[in-house]
């Protein structure tokens, strides 16, 4: 390892900095299309680098032995690298272009889109982006180098996690799209508890944050390898995924892009394909989703009806349902907390789920921890194989007094986390806290999950009328008192007529 004292903290403000040189001509919401595609190509060829250099050791220097693509994870074709980039001082962002397209085509398994997917970043445009500007971000990024050699996975995935934070908390109006806060990711990994060799899933999966947690929950093993999925809608979006998983070091895995309610990705023999573990925070109360086609969905997931086009909530639901194992199928999901109660056909969904006895947990949070959505969100948790314990019973936790409040933005810390995920583990009531419900009380409460109405509240204490009153009149004469001595001191000081 190069520099041990080199923290993700430290990377990351290298990389910021690379921001401020695009600031002026480049919007901030834009910052992500031109940063992340340039780390990645760097990142790239610091690999390959290195991979030349073992090559180069193993064989006492034969280059030719080197150069062979069985030393090399992937390929950098001639005049792609980024030193050529570097030595380019004119028409450098069509060298930039040429290098990163060339890369990708020469990778169409590993690398397809990563780079073309930014379609919105310009970088030929010099009435934008001048070559002085170009050249000064190439040498800025020269300055470090992001092998896998110089930084542990986690340091530089770390560091980018916080890059795409940067990048949401510049961008509020669609942050939420790209962005869970990361102890909300970690608390539902805890919760789901994928192990080693079990696949994970995410059908909305932003920047690949959920994939990445599991991972590492299942302490990076092996046995994860070819057993992580993710669709994304957004075209970009899926390329950071891509991006992201890449450079927290995952190898062999699956992300996609396209529409999951539409058409989902991932279809075994003309079946949804169903995986161990689903893990999930889609967009809240998605709107002209493809409800009139979901209606006779191939794939069966209108299980229990089909909700509205007005709200795509309990497709989402539906759809990780239908993609849970039959034997082994765990969901995590965070939803909005009208799916608690609303009516209607979405009353009649719930009302279902909860019949099939797939629910675990409902956990109720602070609202406004996450980007773009004041609602007030909770944490689903389903099982298909309820220890026997469970069966019959949801667990219902009030989780809105944890948090910490801060400045900016209220959030969840490692200790908030850690306390609603004892609440879980012990499983039993808790005042104000926690309540074990069965599905008779469920039912008389017309199938209602709110979790406020079946928590039980501590007693209040009763005071007597009478020392109310007493107080009331007592502090009234404290205000008439105070008023009095205030008006003596205006008239002495000269500033009212007595």
């Amino acid at each position: 390892m190069a520099t041990e004292n080199t923290t993700s903290q430290e990377l990351f403000s290298h990389l910021f900095e690379a921001c401020n040189i695009l600031r002026g001509p480049i919007n901030q919401d834009e910052y992500k299309s031109y940063v992340t595609p340039i780390l990645f190509f760097k990142r790239l060829s610091d690999v390959y680098d290195e991979e030349t250099q073992r090559a180069l050791d193993e064989s006492d220097g034969d280059e030719e032995y080197a150069a062979f693509p069985e030393n090399h994870s992937f390929v950098i074709p001639e005049g792609c690298h980024w030193k050529d980039v570097r030595e380019v001082s004119e028409n450098v962002g069509t060298a930039i272009v040429n290098a990163m397209y060339g890369i990708e085509r020469a990778n169409p398994d590993r690398l397809s889109g990563v780079f073309s997917s930014f379609d919105d970043a310009n970088w030929t445009d010099k009435t934008k982006l001048s070559d002085e500007r170009l050249k000064d971000l190439v040498e800025h990024m020269s300055k470090i180098r992001v092998g896998n050699n110089d930084y542990a996975a986690d340091v530089m995935g770390d560091a980018y996690e916080y890059l795409i934070k940067k990048f949401a908390d510049l961008s509020k109006k669609n942050a939420g799209e790209f962005y869970t806060p990361r102890t909300i990711v970690k608390l539902l990994v805890m919760l789901m508890a994928p192990k080693a060799g079990e696949t994970v899933y995410d059908p909305a999966c932003g920047t690949g944050g959920m994939l990445i947690e599991a991972i590492r929950y299942m302490a990076n093993d092996q046995l994860a390898y070819g057993r992580i999925y993710g669709q994304e809608k957004n075209l970009s979006t899926s390329a950071i995924a891509r991006m992201n998983l890449f450079l927290h070091g995952a190898r062999d895995f699956k992300i996609t892009q396209g529409d999951t309610l539409r058409a989902p990705n991932y279809i075994n023999a003309g079946q949804l394909q169903t995986f161990d573990c689903v893990i999930a925070n889609p967009p809240f109360g998605l709107k002209g989703w493809g409800a009139s086609a979901f209606e006779t969905d191939t794939y069966g997931r209108n299980l229990w009806g089909c909700p509205p086009d007005s709200n795509a909530d309990f497709a989402w639901l539906q759809h990780m349902i239908k993609s849970m194992n039959p034997a082994t199928g765990r969901v995590a999901v965070v939803m909005p907390q009208g799916v608690l109660f609303h009516g209607g056909k979405e009353g009649e969904i719930r009302r279902q789920i909860i019949e099939a006895d797939l629910i675990e947990c409902i956990i109720a949070l602070i609202g406004g921890i996450f980007y773009g959505a004041g609602v007030s969100a909770c944490l689903i948790l389903m099982n298909k194989n309820k220890v026997p314990d469970h069966k019959g019973k949801i667990c219902l936790i009030d989780a809105k007094d944890i948090y910490t409040p801060a400045r900016a933005q209220n959030y969840m810390s490692e200790d908030d986390i850690q306390t609603v995920f004892n609440l879980y583990s012990n499983y039993k009531d808790e005042i104000e806290k926690v309540k074990i419900v069965d599905l008779d009380q469920i039912r008389e409460k017309n199938y209602t999950l709110s979790v406020n109405s079946y928590i039980e509240k501590e007693e209040q204490a009763t005071v007597d009328p009478a020392e109310v009153r007493e107080e009331y009149f007592k502090a009234l004469q404290d205000v008439m008192e105070s008023e009095k001595h205030m008006k003596e001191l205006l008239v002495k000081g000269g500033y009212v007529n007595g």
